[in-house]
Order: structure tokens, then sequence, then C-alpha cells
């Protein structure tokens, strides 16, 4: 393992953002300090240093970003024509190109990413999930029904469910945001946005390229805060239609209960405990380079984690070294260093955290092979660093087997047969994502069909595009982001009847 800790300066466009501090609230069409007058901090979890104040919404600040949105709605947006709403949104995604290296420093400031994946991947990412969803208003059609009842025709509408809350976490802030917020406004929604307050600079600064683009006030609102105080509020909202959520279980639990007041529709996703299964048959090479991305990626940090490596007993000493040599190679340092490729975890108390499952593993009897020791000297010091983690010996019960770490450690557990394997693999209580390397087509499909997540990789891991719908099952969640699915879980069937009869 080798250190990157220097970082360049901040680009201009960068450095003047991160200078508007302290920054406010998007409120129909203006930025405004909180109701309350109250701030927070964000902090640079590269070197721990302060980045920046961010104002800290509560239920009044719901309360009026919510009828900013309602009036738009029944407004200028709600009458817009769906050329002009994929213009609009053409638009936008043409300004987060433009600007796609301030928006990659702003998040590799904020959540720690490493700078070449959020210049590479984050970034362009975010502006494609603007232009698959620009195809989309003109494309929203209802259908003709044949009903069996005579003079009568009967014809379906796709109409918005109105104003939609979006809340998302800290890992990936510019691609969550674009894959919620672009359809939301395809299917004609109107939005009030509550990004995670440990990454919520590169969705203020996508507000401001709202504005630029030209959206109408009160289309899209953006709400800094705490989940406890303005998450709570906008989930529980009466004049919510419905709450897009990406987030843990807990959390997801408390919008479902908060959901009641008005029926509000929901769309979940949740946590996950990914089963990554090499068989002997595999490109051993290619299972193992993408085992370690799927473990290590984003430092851990994604909902997707293969985060339970099982390994067929024939090859499992072999992919086991193969993994734990690449932890040798791997560079942990400042997210702005170009060589970084694992950045620091998020904050103080994930890292935390993580130690704790570090050391309830130790303590459960499973093996530490490599990791598991916050790096803390020299200039580390300062930021939230861990190093990747490696576990063998744990046992299916283990906490470490069962719990979502969401952070750079893995478990590597030896199978015999496909059966004990898929089994295994189901044994929990998530369902969102799963990966398979077999060089057998038959083996292929039979497992990706017995394993219940809602994704499965075959011979890769962790890739994702805004046609492929995504979402989980069981605990991790229900409804789905990207393609025709999220779209039209973002509008009303209304069903008409017209009585022809002379």
């Amino acid at each position: 393992m080798s250190e990157s800790l220097s970082a360049p300066p901040l680009s201009a466009g960068a450095a003047a953002f991160i200078n508007q501090s302290p920054f406010k609230l998007l409120i129909n069409g203006e930025w405004r300090p909180a109701a309350a007058g109250e701030t927070f901090p964000t902090v640079n979890p590269s070197d721990g240093r302060h980045l920046a104040d961010l104002a800290c919404a509560g239920a009044a600040d719901v309360d009026r970003a919510v009828a900013a949105a309602r009036a738009a709605l029944e407004g200028p947006w709600g009458q817009m024509t769906p050329a002009a709403r994929e213009s609009l949104l053409r638009r936008l995604g043409d300004l987060i190109l433009a600007h796609a290296d301030e928006l990659a420093e702003l998040e590799s400031l904020d959540n720690g990413k490493p700078i070449h994946h959020t210049r590479r991947i984050d970034a362009p990412v975010a502006a494609g999930r603007a232009y698959y969803a620009a195809g989309w208003p003109t494309k929203l059609a209802g259908e003709t029904v044949p009903v069996s009842i005579p003079n009568q025709f009967v014809y379906t509408r796709r109409e918005p469910i109105g104003v939609v809350g979006i809340i998302i976490p800290w890992n990936y802030p510019l691609i969550h945001t674009m894959q919620k917020l672009g359809p939301a406004l395809a299917a004609g929604n109107t939005v009030v946005f509550k990004p995670a307050e440990s990454a919520s600079l590169p969705v203020l600064r996508i507000g401001e390229l709202v504005q630029e683009a030209g959206f109408p006030p009160g289309v899209v609102n953006i709400l800094t805060g705490y989940g406890a105080d303005a998450g709570a509020a906008l989930a529980a909202h009466d004049s919510v239609d419905k709450i897009a959520f990406t987030g843990s279980v807990h959390t997801g639990r408390k919008i479902i209960q908060a959901s009641t007041g008005n029926m509000k529709k929901i769309s979940l996703e949740l946590g996950n405990k990914g089963a990554n299964i090499v068989f002997a048959d595999a490109d051993l090479e290619a299972a193992a380079a993408g085992a370690f991305k799927a473990a290590f990626g984003n430092t851990g940090q994604s909902c997707v984690a293969g985060a339970r490596l099982y390994v067929q007993q024939p090859v499992y000493q072999e992919i086991m070294e193969r993994v734990t040599a690449m932890t040798g190679n791997i560079t942990v340092g400042h997210a702005l260093n170009a060589e970084t490729n694992l950045g620091p975890i998020v904050n103080e108390p994930q890292l935390d955290m993580i130690l704790g499952y570090i050391r309830r593993g130790q303590e459960e009897g499973a093996e530490l092979i490599t990791g598991g020791e916050r790096l803390n000297s020299g200039a580390y010091a300062a930021g939230f660093y861990l190093p990747p983690t490696i576990f063998t010996a744990a046992a299916d019960t283990d906490t470490i087997s069962r719990e979502e770490i969401f952070g750079p450690v893995v478990a590597i557990y030896p199978f015999a047969t496909e059966a004990e394997v898929i089994r295994r693999a189901n044994d929990t209580s998530f369902g969102l994502a799963a990966g398979v390397w077999t060089e057998n087509a038959g083996r292929a499909h039979r497992v990706s069909a017995a394993l219940r997540t809602g994704v499965v990789w075959v011979n890769s891991y962790d890739f994702f595009d805004a046609a492929a719908p995504f979402g989980g099952m069981k605990g991790s969640g229900y409804g789905r982001d990207n393609g025709r699915a999220a779209i039209e879980a973002l509008t009303e069937l209304k069903t008409v009847w017209i009585a022809t009869k002379e």
C-alpha cells in the first residue's frame, strides 16, 4: 500500500463556489437562509478541515418548499409542453458536462471519493442521466383499451404524481441526484430535494445549474439539513405525493411509517450485503480483480459492495491470495490527488462505526488477514482513513456476515456446491445486488435466476446504465431507479371512459 496525501489547489470554479459559504436553501427560485437562521458545518474527510457552512432546514422550510413546488405544479410547469421539458433537461445535461470538473472536485472534497472516479464516472454519468430523462417527456403515452362493453371508448393517460420529495445519501451525490431528479422532472412533477448533510455541496451546485438552465421557480427546491428534522418533515408532509429515498433500512422504515398520513407513494433503495460468488470454472484473474473492485470500490461505501465473497473450495486459496496481494498495490490518500484509488471514509462517526464492526468480527472468531486499523500516522492523522480489510473464517451467523458495514471490509468464505452457495447467499434479509463468476453458461443462468436480488452481474460487477432498472428485493426496498420502470413509477395512470352512443 502506498500513500498520496498531497493535493493540487482547487480550480477557480470550485474555489469560487466554496467561497459562497454559508450556503442557503433553494426555495421558489431564490436562495434563502433557513427560517430559524441555523447552519451546520461540512468537513473535508481527506484532511479533517472545515469546508463550508450550510443552512439547516427545519419543518418551516419544508412547508415553504412544498408550497412553492405545489404552486409551480399548478402554474407554469404544469402547463409546459413535453417538448419544452425535454429542452430544459437537455440544457441541464449540457451545463453539468460544461462544469463536470468543478462538480467532480466538489464531490471529492465533500465525501472523499477519489478525483479520478468523480471525473471519469460521477460527473459525466450525472449528465448522462439528464440526457436520458430528456428523452422521456414526449414518450409518456397512454393506450386505448379494447373493453367488451358496447359504445364505450376507453383510454389511459399518464399524469404527474405531483410534488415528489427526494432524499439521497452521501456516497454518490451527483449520480443519485440526477438518477432521481431527471425522471421526476421528465414525468412533469415538481421536487423538494434533501441531500445528505455529509455531501450537499455538489447538489447545491446542480441547483444553481437548474436555475441557469431556465427551470421555472419552485420546480426544484433544495433543502440542506439533518434527516431527523428536514428529512422527517418532508416524509410526513401531507402535501407531498411521493417520497423517493435511497439510504439505510432504519430510515426507510421511518419513511414508511411517516407516509401513512396521506398514503403517499414511496420508492426505497435500502441496504445490502452483496454476495459475490466465484466458481472454480471462472476466469480466476478476472474474478479476483472483479472481487477486489466489488469490495473496495469507493472505499466500500457502496450499496452494492460485494462484501461477502464466496469462493468454491478448489480455488479458494488462490482467490484469497490474489485479492489479498492486491491490497499491497493500492494507493490510499487525499481524494483530490490523481494517484489515489482508495480515499477516506466520509466522516469520523462512520469510520468509528466500521472499526466497531471490525472489532466485533475479531471477537466473534473471524480471522483478520489484512487491514483493520485506522491509518493515523503523519498526514493520515488528520483525515478518516482505513486500509482494505479482509476477513476469513467468518461464520455465516457472525455480525460481519449479516449486517451492512459500508466500508472497505470483505469476508471470504469457501463453499462446495452450487446448491450450497445459493442457499447461503440468499440467507440474508437483504436482496439488492450480487455477482456470479463462471465460464459455464448454464450455471450463470441457473444461479442468476435462483439469487433473490434485484440485480445480478455475471463475470462483471457494479455496472449501471440509465436504461437498466436498478433496485432491490426483501429488506433492500422496493421500486426501481433507471429505465422505463422509474419513469412510470413517477406517474399516475388514469383511465378515461367516453360514451359514444348517439
